[in-house]
């Protein structure tokens, strides 16, 4: 049947997110690179216009001092083997302090510039405007100004520079983007290329009911394992087909003599048959109880919870396998004691196929569980910065928690952005959301049937986020609201409270997260606690409410 639904496709997204990453990355080097080099090519022109400016002026004041203006003319000539320097004044101060022209020099094809006399300050710097860039220092005689030197030199070795750095750098960063595409495509490849192997190959498998294909092995562990497993299960068949098609040989020789003993062991295949019934009915009561069984046990740890979650769909999946090779068995039986009929051949063959489609999904459940839980597991083994929604984070705390959550009716509700989007680390936070619901559930709502605890996240700037915890329970009495946050202070000792919960919270805000966190409470208002800690950068869209119950 044809279905409008969209799915998401691996290879495409292996090949989107590992390009978005790669070119977002390269573009940026690339860029802090190039405005570098541009950077230091200038810093270098204005190094050289300052150190030709002043040996200059040095070498000018004696011209200076003596007003021999033609003599500094013809001294000045010797600038035309710079390609540099362009146009090149020398101000004199007169005895009434007024700036008159001295001597100049114009390279050749280079018309001559006015004098500069109302810039002496601006252009102490150098400054460039028009392609030329410019420069006026003071001509010393030990301590005294005697004049000033004007400099103009030409910025086009500067733009040539920066041209071809831009070039460059462009060239170089879609070379590197052609090869990583190129290396993505491999691994695109790589990854999807045995799983849609498999994936065709039960679809054949499913639609010919040809059990003579076996899936073939392609060096990843997991596949593998699935692969032999499902070559063991189409051998079986196979060779049970087989003796069946022989049975039903011999058979259909013998019927003309045989009517008596067909209809004895046609009773016989009916006791059987309802005996078989029986047991499926009690194999499936075991199978429903087992899982009522592993719902309502009671898990100590997130392991333990991830353990909890993951056995219902394996325990389908090895149910389903058991069932098929108990009824295997009993095919077999039936056939060496020439009881089996070509019905009840047709209902082991659509029960086989039903039972693989039941591994099948079962399989890709558990799969999808594991991954539900994976990072969560990470990050409370990790203390490093990593970039992270938190209103994800939360639903991975929150289903993480499940097990344990799901003995209570307290409500849970979060209150975040969308896309509230940090750099910091996951790990404490993860830890500290935890303890704290754990120290609500536990402590504030003792005696409670059901509680309620409200979590508001929301940035405070571009760099910081906030945290409010606040429950409903009944709240801490003042002596002990003094000393929350000090190792070894419960109200459940020898019971097995440790009293190092809280201690553990303030230690993983002030010390890994470099935060603060206060705490308001009366006796019986409930509490509130108030985090504030430092993040990297902050992203942040509509408002994300979510409860867990």
């Amino acid at each position: 049947m044809a279905s409008d639904t969209k799915f998401l496709s691996i290879k495409s997204l292996i090949i989107w997110v590992v390009m978005a990453i790669t070119s977002l990355s390269l573009i940026f080097s690339s860029g802090v690179n190039l405005y570098s080099q541009i950077s230091t090519y200038r810093q270098s022109l204005e190094d050289n216009v300052v150190i030709y400016s002043e040996m200059i002026g040095r070498d000018s004041m004696d011209s200076l001092i003596k007003d021999e203006g033609l003599l500094e003319e013809e001294n000045l000539k010797i600038l035309s083997a710079s390609e540099l320097i362009e146009n090149v004044h020398i101000y004199r101060i007169m005895d009434d302090q007024t700036i008159k022209f001295f001597a100049s020099y114009n390279k050749e094809g280079i018309a001559p510039v006015k004098a500069k006399f109302d810039q002496v300050d601006q252009l102490y710097q150098p400054k460039m405007a028009a392609g030329v860039m410019e420069i006026i220092r003071p001509i010393r005689n030990e301590k005294q100004v005697v004049g000033y030197l004007y400099l103009r030199a030409s910025a086009d070795g500067l733009q040539k520079l920066t041209s071809n750095s831009i070039i460059l750098t462009v060239s170089v960063l879609l070379a590197c983007l052609l090869v990583c595409f190129l290396f993505t495509i491999k691994l695109q490849r790589a990854i999807t290329a045995p799983i849609n192997v498999l994936v065709k190959l039960v679809q054949r498998i499913s639609r010919q009911k040809d059990y003579s294909s076996r899936a073939e092995l392609n060096g990843i562990k997991e596949l593998d394992i699935l692969g032999e497993a499902f070559n063991n299960m189409l051998q079986r068949t196979q060779e049970h087909m087989q003796r069946q098609t022989i049975a039903e040989a011999e058979q259909a020789k013998l019927n003309t003599s045989l009517e008596g003993k067909v209809k004895q062991r046609t009773n016989a295949l009916k006791e059987a048959n309802s005996e078989l019934i029986q047991t499926l009915e009690k194999l499936h009561q075991f199978q429903r109880q087992m899982v009522q069984n592993e719902k309502m046990a009671s898990l100590g740890d997130m392991v333990a919870g991830v353990a909890h979650e993951v056995n219902t769909p394996i325990g389908l999946g090895v149910t389903a396998s058991t069932m098929m090779l108990d009824r295997l068995s009993d095919m077999r039986k039936a056939f060496e004691d020439k009881t089996l009929k070509a019905s009840s051949l047709s209902k082991f063959i659509a029960e086989g196929e039903e039972n693989l489609n039941i591994i099948y999904r079962n399989l890709n459940r558990a799969a999808e569980l594991i991954s539900s839980f994976k990072q969560v597991a990470v990050d409370q083994s990790s203390e490093n910065n990593r970039v992270f929604s938190f209103a994800k984070l939360m639903e991975e705390i929150l289903m993480s928690m499940r097990p344990k959550l799901k003995k209570v009716k307290h409500q849970i509700n979060v209150n975040c952005a969308d896309n509230l989007v940090v750099e910091s680390k996951a790990g404490p936070i993860n830890q500290i959301i935890i303890n704290l619901i754990m120290n609500s559930i536990i402590h504030g709502f003792e005696d409670m049937d059901k509680g309620q605890i409200d979590i508001n996240i929301q940035a405070i700037g571009d760099t910081k986020v906030s945290i409010e915890f606040k429950d409903n329970g009944k709240g801490i009495p003042e002596h002990l609201r003094k000393r929350i946050f000090d190792p070894f202070v419960t109200t459940k000792r020898g019971q097995g409270g440790s009293g190092l919960g809280m201690h553990l919270v303030y230690n993983l805000v002030t010390q890994a997260l470099n935060g603060s966190i206060s705490i308001v409470s009366e006796e019986g208002e409930g509490v509130q606690f108030k985090i504030l800690f430092p993040v990297k950068k902050v992203t942040h869209d509509k408002v994300h409410v979510g409860s867990f119950l």
